[in-house]
């Protein structure tokens, strides 16, 4: 049956009239009766008794009164879902995020987002570091990463979502804990412990840098497989670290001290990044709420704001 015969099938019944019948679905007599016996045909069955004066349903129709009514009621839940679909009001969007770091910004967009789209199905991945998320994202399998990158590919567009501080964490009884900032050519012998690190990721990258300008080869000892486990290692006194200033707020960290380089270092951005041309609307619908859960921070000069904006139309 298909919903045209069900809705048809339906009306005759109500009115017990073909003429009536015919007339609230703004159609001629002649091919609702076509209809009906089409239907009829296809059902294998007979649903109206008629004759020139009396219309009455059939014991087989009576039963297919509660089908058809569902089945026009699914149509018109279909078209719904595809109109709010279309709107952003529903569909599926997949978030990855590094960890701890991070946990408190995407606890407050998947709030916003169930409070303002509750009909979008938000999927949270964690631990999906940088230079893994962004190959996720390219390659489909994520829609959106909250992370840090120094260098972005052309397939990607991004938003700027927080500003962070480099910071060096150091066990708590190590000889530079008590200065009030350290010097990177202070650091030149000593054991790193360090994150994973791949393409454009921001940590591994910013250690070389700091390293070269300083005129030392850092001497990592361990990978840690995630920043809870770097802070540990560092506390237990296995090696120092070049850390964000959002672990120190966000993680544990007994034994461990942080100290500010007295090299000025340039700040590192948290983006919120996603497929280029990404036209799922429930992906565009989450970008746009994370425009007010999570604007372009106030760390920023104006000078730089303009320029992300800039950038951000261009895309």
């Amino acid at each position: 049956m298909e919903v045209q015969q069900a809705r048809a099938f339906l009306v005759v019944a109500e009115e017990l009239h073909f003429g009536r019948a015919a007339k609230r679905l703004h159609m001629a007599q002649p091919p609702l009766s076509r209809l009906i016996r089409q239907l009829e045909a296809d059902l294998d069955g007979t649903l109206f008794e008629r004759n020139t004066r009396h219309v009455s349903l059939t014991p087989q129709g009576e039963a297919l009164i509660e089908p058809a009514r569902e089945l026009v009621l699914l149509a018109e839940r279909i078209k719904d879902v595809v109109r709010k679909s279309k709107a952003g009001e529903v569909g599926r969007a997949r978030i990855g995020f590094a960890g701890a770091s991070v946990n408190q910004a995407v606890g407050e967009l998947a709030r916003q987002i169930r409070r303002k789209r509750p009909g979008i199905s938000l999927e949270l991945y964690s631990s999906q570091f940088s230079h893994v998320g962004l190959e996720k994202v390219l390659d489909g399998s994520l829609d959106l990463v909250i992370g840090r990158w120094d260098f972005l590919p052309p397939g990607i567009s991004s938003r700027i979502t927080a500003v962070e501080e480099l910071l060096i964490a150091l066990p708590e009884n190590h000889p530079l804990a008590a200065c009030d900032a350290v010097s990177a050519e202070d650091l030149a012998d000593e054991a790193w412990v360090v994150l994973p690190g791949g393409a454009g990721a921001t940590l591994p990258n910013r250690l070389n840098t700091l390293a070269v300008n300083a005129g030392f080869v850092p001497r990592i000892v361990q990978v840690a497989p995630d920043s809870w486990t770097l802070v540990v290692l560092v506390g237990a006194g296995v090696g120092i670290s070049l850390i964000l200033s959002s672990v120190r707020d966000n993680v544990p960290s007994r034994g461990v001290v942080y100290k500010p380089l007295k090299q000025e270092q340039r700040p590192v951005e948290v983006r919120l990044i996603w497929r280029r041309g990404d036209v799922n609307p429930a992906v565009q619908a989450v970008i746009e709420i994370s425009e007010s859960v999570l604007p372009v921070p106030d760390l920023a000069t104006p000078e730089q704001v303009a320029g992300r904006l800039a950038d951000a139309s261009l895309e």
